[in-house]
């Protein structure tokens, strides 16, 4: 059946309510099943480097469910049961498919963004209470080796990490030279170290014990990444197994080659992709440790889809807007379908791209709390650029405004409710799930948007006030908290301004203490220095007279949205030698802020130009 719109929808959920879907029940289960019926397909690919021809190491399924059930057999050597937690600080590469898969299968599996610092890991280790942890054996031009080592020392539960050498990866002379010049670890911690794939293959390839055939929590995922310790989201079996099923069903089948440059500490990767290719028999291939930030991917990119014959394109906006610097050097024609999620696409790079490529588009919508997959534009009919597209199929949205479910049209909070959803327990921390659900089963997204008459989804901001950086997650609140530690500070505010390249980057509004005196440069190093993650460092700084307010002294953020709005498309215009100016910013119930301009002789087509590379929609007085 295609997915073409709410009829096809309707028709997928008609057939049989899913509790009677012909599923498995494990994530080894649904592993086992693939491997018995394509045992010689390819299953994950993975080259360190980004060239074409450069050394790549693919896994059959046979393979890789054999490598699996290794992994879990080693982490119960380990003392990991279903309720122990495996954690990962790694890059993209092989033995991470491996650790994911066998940590989920074994016990719980805990990814971690290797980028952030040691003081984070380490939280986030402590508050999933962690025993076993894979990470790199030290690599030249990468901390993870040494981060890590700090962050167990931060976390006592840990008694075992499990190293990973790239250098298998290398052909000569670079396999010979990195040993010599690797850095030498300075652990100096609790743990035993060992060699993650020495102990592998110590291990056989039939599982050492009973994969119980029940749901159970098997991943934890943090969410953000910013300062201070994330929020730790648990993931059971049966929201894997949804998000592969909705894959297979909607998107990849066993002849399908998927190309995947997102990490895979990301649900993205790991659910969307990963468990789909799973549940179809799809072939995924991850390029290099970085994935789309390693060296030469967006060079490289389109030979890379020749070289594999790639049928489906993983993508997010500040990748697309990347690959349309580059010229289409290659045979492309096997590409079916780009799919695009973490953060929305502005209208004219949709364009571009489609024109560019002759690439079919689809934009989806998806949450780590909801293990991942609500909503996209069908892939075989029509697509409302702009929009986040059409439930997925058991994927229920009530958006709800004052307690009441909302009319057509109508902005209020999006709620989901479907198999991704562990309602009352999304969070490890018990009162963090306190106020996050509505009727006790729809997981309040913080994200505000509205439903059309067609049953499209719309976002239309975010109640949580989270800014969006290419995909990634940024609290505001680490950035105020910053700024309020400067003596000359009293009052901190930060938004997301918009950005063609990421959709959103940080900037912040201060007001001073009576009588201070601090500049705007001050305050920019000032956070540089007291901003741990880089991506949350602000790109602008404005020191106000008075921060505008709320009745009750909140500082209220939709006018320095519309400051920031106001300021970066003037910027923009005038950059241009466009004589059109922004003069107001409307908050529209139905498209959030909208910039009007005063156009000055200039045409939609000058305009549209410049604008239409950022989020954020504008029209003509």
């Amino acid at each position: 059946m295609t997915f073409a719109g709410m009829d096809d929808r309707n028709a997928i959920e008609a057939e049989m309510p899913w509790e009677d879907r012909d599923v498995a029940v494990t994530l080894y289960g649904m592993l086992s099943n693939t491997a018995n019926k394509f045992p010689q397909h390819n299953a994950v690919s993975y080259q360190i480097f980004s060239g074409p021809k450069d050394k790549a190491e693919t896994l059959s399924w046979r393979e890789l469910h054999a490598k699996t059930t290794q992994a879990a057999n080693m982490f119960r050597k380990l003392g990991v049961g279903p309720t122990d937690v495996v954690a990962y600080v790694l890059p993209n590469c092989n033995e991470t498919t491996l650790t994911l898969l066998g940590g989920a299968v074994a016990g719980i599996v805990n990814p971690i963004n290797p980028l952030l610092d040691a003081e984070q890991i380490g939280s986030i280790l402590r508050e999933t209470g962690a025993s076993v942890v894979v990470t790199l054996r030290p690599f030249p031009k990468t901390d993870v080796a040494e981060k890590t080592a700090e962050a167990v020392k931060l976390a006592p539960g840990v008694h075992t990490v499990l190293e990973v050498d790239l250098v298998r990866y290398l052909t000569p002379p670079k396999s010979w030279i990195v040993p010599l010049i690797r850095p030498k670890g300075q652990v100096g911690n609790q743990a035993k170290y060992l060699n993650f794939n020495a102990e592998l293959a110590k291990h056989n390839t039939t599982l050492d014990f009973e994969d119980v055939q029940e749901d159970r929590v098997a991943c934890y995922f943090h969410t953000g990444g910013t300062t201070g310790m994330p929020k730790v989201a648990q993931h059971k079996y049966s929201g894997l197994i949804y998000n592969g099923w909705l894959g297979h069903r909607l998107l990849f089948t066993e002849v399908d080659n998927v190309m995947c440059p997102l990490p895979l500490f990301h649900v993205f990767a790991c659910h969307v992709i990963l468990m789909a290719a799973i549940a179809s028999g799809a072939h995924v291939v991850f390029p290099t440790p970085q994935g789309y930030r390693g060296d030469g991917v967006f060079d490289n990119f389109w030979k890379l889809v020749e070289r594999w014959k790639i049928t489906f394109i993983i993508t997010v906006p500040t990748a697309i807007s990347a690959k349309m610097q580059r010229p289409i050097d290659a045979d492309v024609s096997t590409v079916k379908t780009a799919f695009s999620g973490s953060a929305p696409l502005p209208l004219e790079l949709f364009k571009r791209f489609e024109k560019a490529t002759n690439i079919t588009l689809v934009e989806g919508y998806g949450l780590t709390e909801a293990t991942c997959l609500v909503s996209c534009n069908p892939p075989d009919g029509e697509k409302k650029v702009g929009s986040i597209g059409i439930p997925f199929p058991y994927s229920n949205v009530k958006i709800i405004n004052n307690g009441n479910e909302a009319g057509v049209d109508e902005v209020g909070e999006i709620c989901v409710s479907n198999p991704g959803v562990y309602a009352g327990n999304t969070y490890t921390e018990t009162e963090k799930n306190a106020d996050l659900y509505h009727e006790d089963t729809y997981l309040r997204t913080g994200d505000l948007g509205r439903v059309d008459s067609d049953g499209y989804l719309w976002i239309t901001g975010r109640a949580k006030d989270l800014i969006i950086r290419g995909g990634h997650n940024i609290d505001p609140a680490e950035i105020e908290e910053a700024l309020l530690g400067h003596e000359a500070v009293a009052f901190a505010g930060a938004i997301g301004q918009p950005d063609a390249h990421a959709g959103e980057v940080p900037c912040a509004f201060v007001e001073l203490v009576d009588g201070a005196t601090v500049t705007e440069e001050e305050l920019m190093a000032f956070c540089k220095e007291h901003v741990a993650e880089r991506a949350a460092q602000p790109k602008h700084m404005q020191i106000m007279d008075e921060l505008p307010k709320t009745a009750v002294g909140k500082i209220f953020k939709p006018d320095l949205r519309k400051n920031a709005i106001t300021r970066i498309y003037n910027e923009a215009l005038e950059q241009a030698g466009i004589a059109a100016r922004v003069t107001s910013v409307l908050d529209s119930k139905k498209r959030g802020l909208v910039a009007q301009l005063e156009m000055n002789g200039a045409t939609e087509a000058d305009v549209t130009s410049v604008l239409g590379a950022f989020i954020r929609p504008w029209e003509a007085l």
